[in-house]
Parts: C-alpha cells; sequence; structure tokens
C-alpha cells in the first residue's frame, strides 16, 4: 500500500481540480512531470499506476488529504466518475453509495423507484431497503406516487446520501 508521504513524493493534487499531476518523470513508463495522471476506465473512473499497483483517483484524493485510504467506498456525490474536487468526494456505506445512485436506464418515469405497473394501469411505488425491494403501494396520480417515493427516502435518511432525488426534483417542479 501506498503511503500519503509516497504519493505526495510522486504525484500533485489540486482539490480544487480533482487533477492529479506528476511530480516525477516516468523513466520509461511514458508520462513526464507536470503531465496529467491516470487514465479513465470503461467505467468512467480515473485509474492511477504507481509502483506496478493501480489506484483509483478518487481514493487518492482521500489518501492525498487526509492522509489515510479509507476502508469505506468513496461516493462521488454529483454522480460525475471522474469529477475528482475534494468538496465532491465523500466517504460512504455501500448502501449509501447505492441510494446516490442514478436512475436505471430502464426507467422509463424519469423518477427513481416510480414505474408503470401494466397490470393495474397504476403507477407504483417502491424503494430499495438493506437490498429488499419495500412495496409503497399503486396510484392513478403519478405526483402522488412521487410523494409516497419522496417520503420513505425520507423515513430512511435517504437525504443524507442522495441530494438529487428525483422525486423531490419532480414534486419541486411541478409545486415550484
Amino acid at each position: 500500500m501506498i503511503t500519503q508521504a509516497e504519493l505526495k513524493e510522486i504525484l500533485h493534487y489540486d482539490p480544487g481540480t480533482g487533477i492529479f499531476t506528476w511530480k516525477t518523470d516516468g523513466r520509461g513508463r511514458g508520462h513526464k512531470i507536470g503531465n496529467v495522471a491516470g487514465t479513465c476506465t470503461e467505467y468512467g473512473y480515473i485509474r492511477i499506476g504507481i509502483y506496478g499497483r493501480y489506484y483509483m483517483a478518487h481514493c487518492l484524493a482521500i489518501l492525498y488529504t487526509d492522509g489515510y485510504l479509507s476502508e469505506y467506498t468513496v461516493d462521488h456525490i454529483d454522480r460525475v466518475r471522474d469529477n475528482n474536487r475534494r468538496n465532491n468526494l465523500r466517504e460512504a456505506s455501500h448502501q449509501c453509495q447505492m441510494r446516490n445512485s442514478g436512475i436505471n436506464k430502464n426507467n422509463f418515469s424519469g423518477i427513481k423507484g416510480v414505474t408503470w405497473n401494466k397490470t393495474y394501469n397504476k403507477w407504483q411505488a417502491q424503494v430499495m431497503v438493506n437490498g429488499m425491494c419495500k412495496y409503497l403501494g399503486l396510484f392513478t396520480d403519478f405526483l402522488e406516487a412521487c410523494y409516497h417515493r419522496f417520503a420513505a427516502e425520507q423515513c430512511l435518511g435517504f437525504q443524507d446520501c442522495d441530494i438529487n432525488s428525483s422525486a423531490k426534483q419532480y414534486i419541486d417542479g411541478k409545486l415550484g
């Protein structure tokens, strides 16, 4: 494992931009002093190779600024995987990180946890709790389904994890 001191010897991290740059040359590894460090993975994260080992840039940002590699996952608050600005990163449990995930690509309502139930021709609201789907009800009115989803998020403390609730954004748009 790399230490904070070792990391600071070879890389510079700008917490305002989230960018790592090399402080040493690559000695045949293809990078020069001042070059941006890392490559983008197929999933959109920045990965940096140091001493034959790969590290995720968001994890290195915590090490660089706070002095340790997090035992939890490091979550991108705005859900942008290559935005490694320090104020966009937080340590989070797996459950909290899942609550901050985006809308599933199969979701056509645009609201997380609200789907159209073809059998009953109604909107269905649900929420995931500890890996289990909790049914919130069927509703004729889309807005009402969103209210129930948002109420469940509030009861379960989602606001601590998901500051971008699609249900809240929809409700605010309708009322505001």
